[in-house]
Parts: structure tokens; sequence; C-alpha cells
């Protein structure tokens, strides 16, 4: 279940080399990332916060490509991969994509806490709109 959005670099996303800064990157992923936890996955950020459960990021692996440039028009994909031993956490390959060319690729991974503490969890919801989802190989 892939997911995917468009964007165009916006011109305070620029550093002094005409390309964009690298840290802007994670967020273009991040906005895709929700966008997909919100629409498809009918996880409600706010909602959820507002009855005690956070979801997290408990890591990231990015690796560059090559650069996005001022008015670039770009695409950003999403898809979800469950963990192979530890079913409290989730796994999203995402890429960054010019003309079909990977600019970025990365996997960020999560899962959902208490706002009082306790362990790691992915509610129910979230679970059964993840069946069949593939499981992630390590790999980016």
């Amino acid at each position: 279940m892939e997911y995917s959005k468009t964007y165009t670099v916006k011109d305070e996303h620029i550093d002094v080399q005409q390309i964009v800064d690298g840290l802007y990157y994670p967020f273009y992923m991040e906005w895709c990332r929700h966008d997909f936890i919100r629409e498809v996955l009918d996880f409600d950020f706010e909602a959820e916060a507002h009855k005690g459960n956070n979801m997290v990021l408990s890591r990231y692996t990015l690796q560059f490509v090559r650069s996005l440039k001022k008015g670039d028009t770009f695409q950003v994909t999403c898809s979800p991969m469950l963990d192979k031993t530890n079913k409290a956490v989730l796994h999203f390959r995402q890429t960054i994509l010019l003309n079909n060319k990977i600019v970025t690729k990365a996997v960020f991974s999560g899962t959902c806490v208490k706002a009082g503490g306790g362990r790691p969890f992915l509610p129910e919801g979230l679970l059964s709109k993840l069946e069949g989802a593939p499981e992630w190989d390590g790999e980016l």
C-alpha cells in the first residue's frame, strides 16, 4: 500500500548553495507520512493525544542521493511495514522522487506510548488497517 503526495520546494528551504537544505528532507517526508497516517490509517494525532496516546518516532535512517533545487516539484512516497520481531513498532519506507528518480530514501520507525508512561504499543484499530502489510527487511 503505497501512498504519494506532490510538493514544490519552498524558497525558504534553499540554502546558500541554491539547493534544499538537508534538514528539510525529513520534514517533506513527515508531511506525507502524517497525511498517510491520518487519511489512510485513520489515526488522528490530536484526538489520540487528548486520549493520552502519543505516536512518536523511535529512529530513522536517511540516505541522500541527489539534491532538490528551487522550484522543483517532487513526489514523496510512504509505505508502511510491520516489524518482524516487535509488534509495537511500525516502519515507513519513504522516498522523495524528482522526475521518477530517487532524491532521498529513508525508513522511519515509530510506536505509540501512553502520556503517563508504560510499554510501547500500536492500537488495535491501527493494526487491523495494516493487516497484510509487508515486514521490514532492514533495507532502505
